[in-house]
């Protein structure tokens, strides 16, 4: 026992001396002074772990050919991003904006500020494709960018989520395999691209070495990627493996020397991207008459990117200011188009031969707006020539009056075309083979198409009655019976009527409406449908018209379709012919051989909503982001429980009755409908095998809306 307590106030003795230990260094050894703070950790997030990566420039020197530059990465939050090292897939590229001169004959023509890369590369042709028609292969030069990974010290991490890199490129003196003269006060540009598994940054620095100026320094600053979005989405544009996504670093790499060799064609950013969009428009004169030239280029592992079957949707296609937005907020040099400086983009759209009076390819030496040979004009003439009549035609307007029955009770109206200021249009300036299109329960989705078929309820003014002296017409809507229930139902009457124009062209000094012949084209008249409330004998004027449910947008899609549609283009009122219980087509590329005509299908299978399926490796409209054409919320479902939908068997293609919801979703996926989707519709109350309108109706019960909200279909979809 008293070894125990011997113990124990040892072990007290020992603990005693050392809490006098510990307060002497505290305390009797101090100097009286509370120690110093640590230096703050860096707030940050790993690289590996960042959700989102931004990157942005902050200087950029040039010390005898050597180009540094300091950079900063953040998160989408404005996080630190640490970590960066040389072995990702980080790489640089750096251009000059230079003064571009071409000798013709004794004579030295300026071509403006082009941008040239430092780092390029010969290519030979590789194996050439299997398809080889159009291309003609040959060695090009190729702009580049460097990799970190290739150099051990040029990238300094300085552990706060900033960054410094050396160009291992010295520009003082490049003379292989393009010879680049340094100018110190060009504008000089450096690129930055990391990919990462989950994310992708761009970046890009333009200054002027000589000064270290980035403000009031020279530019080539064309087009924003805005207007890029009004037909794109941005994953359709993250090429060359999704790791180039900005328009400053595709402009300062796709320099004017640089060729596709598979294909043998220019990749210079002007001339590729003008020559895309041709698309399958994109010709060239020979003797026999005009032949496709369709722009090709030689991708990745051979594979053959045929531009020829892009649609370009913003017809007319001499609508420069689908891309080269100006006004507010446009980028400096947004009117450069207008410059007539250089040839590229003309021989781009229009090829070296756009027609056997040409005799060379330098198209500005006639094309320009300050000595323009007798009779042509400057682009921007021509171009606006074709854009006039559209102008025009979107002052004028129509006028719908005197709506009631004939003696044998068919629908009657007049019609009057009227120009800017009101005045009627007389019947020689309009063609009269286009059409009015009558429809009731437009606030709904349009008479039933066993009532009355589409074909039934469209009349030509030609078949109407003139009054020269009033320059209307008389339309009687004799091929169709007016519904018996028509009284308090809201009808439409929607014009598809064109005006005649003359061609714009060589010694064409004017555009102006001209009477119609075979020499003229005709340009629809822009009118938003006439809607009223029918009461009994005419319009009621006590009553204000019903309007359908918001489902697109039209504002969008004339963004990305412009003036002209398929046919009948006063913007986009298809769903009054194209109903969703219209008569099937026969499709042998179709399961069971028949597919729907309803607007819904037309649109959500169109080839040029996602080109990939076109056959071009870009999905330029993605069909999965519902916003592209919806309102907001234009995907909400269980609105329209008594509207069917026809669809054709995918076996036997025989007619079937879908069910409201049921039917929108097949819009996209019948083609793909899998068993168990089949049964999760019906399930919830879908009918996929209706008989008729009426058995699909009477037996449905969709209960679709109760999980698919608008905000869960776009998450599904992707959006």
């Amino acid at each position: 026992m008293e070894r125990k307590i011997m113990d124990i106030k040892t072990k007290q003795l020992k603990l005693k001396l050392l809490a006098l230990t510990a307060s002497a260094l505290l305390f009797g050894c101090s100097d009286g002074n509370d120690g110093a703070d640590g230096a703050d950790g860096v707030v940050g997030v790993n690289i590996d772990s960042a959700s989102s990566v931004q990157a942005q420039f902050t200087e950029a020197t040039v010390e005898e050919g050597v180009v540094t530059v300091n950079f900063n990465l953040e998160n989408a939050n404005g996080v630190a991003v640490l970590g960066l090292t040389k072995d990702y897939d980080l790489r640089f590229g750096i251009a000059q904006l230079a003064k571009v001169t071409e000798v013709i004959g004794d004579e030295e023509v300026d071509r403006g500020y082009q941008w040239q890369a430092y780092i390029n590369q010969l290519k030979e042709p590789g194996t050439p494709p299997d398809d080889s028609s159009g291309l003609n292969p040959s060695p090009q030069y190729q702009a580049n960018v460097e990799a970190a990974s290739n150099c051990d010290d040029c990238l300094i991490d300085n552990n706060d989520g900033s960054y410094s890199y050396t160009f291992q490129q010295n520009i003082a003196n490049v003379t292989e395999p393009l010879t680049i003269t340094y100018g110190e006060d060009n504008t000089h540009r450096a690129t930055l691209e990391l990919k990462l598994p989950q994310a992708t940054a761009n970046a890009h620095y333009d200054w002027q070495p000589s000064t270290g100026a980035t403000e009031d320094i020279q530019t080539r600053n064309v087009v924003n990627i805005s207007a890029c979005y009004t037909c794109h989405q941005p994953e359709s544009l993250a090429l060359h493996g999704g790791r180039r996504i900005a328009l400053e670093n595709c402009a300062s790499c796709h320099t004017s020397t640089s060729g596709d060799p598979e294909s043998g064609n220019s990749v210079d950013y002007t001339y590729m991207i003008h020559a895309i969009h041709k698309g399958q428009d994109r010709q060239t004169s020979t003797p026999d008459g005009m032949v496709p030239a369709p722009y090709k280029i030689v991708g990745y592992g051979g594979s053959v990117h045929d531009y020829g079957k892009v649609m370009y949707p913003q017809k007319p296609a001499a609508d420069c200011s689908a891309c080269h937005v100006e006004g507010e907020g446009a980028p400096a040099n947004a009117d450069l188009f207008k410059a007539d400086l250089s040839n590229t983009a003309c021989v781009s759209c229009h090829t070296e031969k756009p027609s056997q009076s040409h005799s060379s390819t330098n198209c500005v030496a006639c094309h320009n707006s300050t000595d323009p040979y007798r009779g042509t004009g400057s682009a921007e003439k021509r171009h606006g020539d074709v854009l006039k009549a559209y102008v025009e035609a979107e002052a004028m307007g129509v006028m719908f009056s005197n709506i009631g029955l004939d003696p044998n009770g068919k629908l009657k109206f007049d019609v009057q075309i009227q120009d800017s200021s009101g005045t009627g249009i007389g019947s020689e300036f309009i063609k009269t083979s286009t059409r009015v299109i009558v429809a009731w329960d437009s606030d709904k989705d349009f008479p039933a198409y066993a009532d009355a078929s589409y074909s039934n309820r469209r009349f030509k003014l030609e078949d109407g009655t003139y009054d020269a002296a009033t320059k209307t017409f008389t339309i009687v809507a004799d091929t169709f019976d007016m519904p018996t229930d028509a009284t308090g139902k809201t009808f439409e009457l929607w014009s598809t009527v064109e005006v005649c124009f003359n061609n714009g062209g060589y010694a064409v000094d004017e555009i102006k409406m001209t009477e119609c012949s075979d020499s003229t084209r005709s340009v629809a008249v822009k009118e938003a449908p006439y809607h009223f409330v029918w009461s009994g004998a005419g319009v009621d004027d006590t009553m204000q018209a019903a309007m359908r449910r918001s489902i697109i947008d039209a504002a969008k899609c004339q963004s990305c379709h412009n003036q002209e549609n398929y046919h009948y283009n006063n913007g986009y009122n298809c769903q009054t012919c194209h109903t969703s219980d219209k008569t099937t087509k026969s499709d042998d590329s179709y399961p069971g051989g028949k597919k729907p005509t309803s607007y819904a299908f037309k649109a959500h299978e169109a080839d040029g909503h996602y080109l990939k399926y076109a056959g071009v490796q870009s999905g330029a409209v993605l069909k999965t982001d519902c916003s592209t054409c919806h309102t907001s919320d234009g995907i909400q479902l269980g609105r329209a429980s008594d509207r069917v939908w026809r669809y054709g068997d995918k076996e036997t293609g025989a007619d079937i009755w879908v069910s409201s919801d049921a039917g929108t979703c097949l819009s996209c996926h019948q083609k793909y409908l899998s068993d168990s989707g089949a049964n999760h519709i019906v399930a919830n109350g879908g009918i996929l095998d209706g008989m008729s309108p009426e058995d699909a109706k009477g037996r449905a019960a969709e209960a679709c809306a109760t999980c698919h909200s608008p905000q869960q279909l776009l998450e599904v979809h992707g959006n």
